[in-house]
């Protein structure tokens, strides 16, 4: 084999995953907002798959940021579950969107990367705070009848 066939089998290879990486991430946005009661989204789940569209997904990342944090904000006030944001992972989102935007520059790439983790683990966290605090401890499942 020459070379040029080795370097393009391990740049698909890597392309492979990232692209594997970005499926779980983005079906985990989905999940997250799944565990919201319908009332307190403001985005439907399935509309984070339009972040597999290229140059769109620039765009779209920021609508998704503000989807998930006023839907996360919502929900932590419906289960009374206490937050210092009222947005949560909002900020964090917006510096991540904005990199990913400005992701051209190498070393704005690089810090996109470390966003797009920290972001990621910001949300994991408020993901797991809704399991701790069920929507059924919160709200009666057979409110009473007046």
């Amino acid at each position: 084999m020459d070379q040029t066939l080795i370097i393009r089998v391990i740049v698909g290879c890597l392309a492979l995953c990232i692209l594997v990486v970005f499926l779980v991430y983005i079906g985990f946005l989905g999940g997250v907002l799944r565990k919201c009661c319908p009332s307190s989204r403001t985005m439907r789940p399935g509309m984070v798959w339009l972040l597999l569209i290229p140059l769109f997904n620039l765009v779209w990342s920021f609508v998704v940021v503000f989807g998930v944090a006023d839907s996360l904000g919502n929900e932590f006030r419906l289960r009374n579950i206490p937050t210092p944001d009222t947005k949560p992972g909002k900020s964090i989102g917006i510096a991540m969107a904005v990199s990913a935007v400005l992701s051209l520059i190498p070393f704005v790439a690089f810090a996109h990367l470390i966003l797009w983790i920290v972001y990621w683990v910001k949300i994991a966290n408020f993901s797991r705070q809704l399991d701790l605090f069920p929507i059924s401890a919160v709200v009666p499942s057979n409110p009473p009848r007046i």
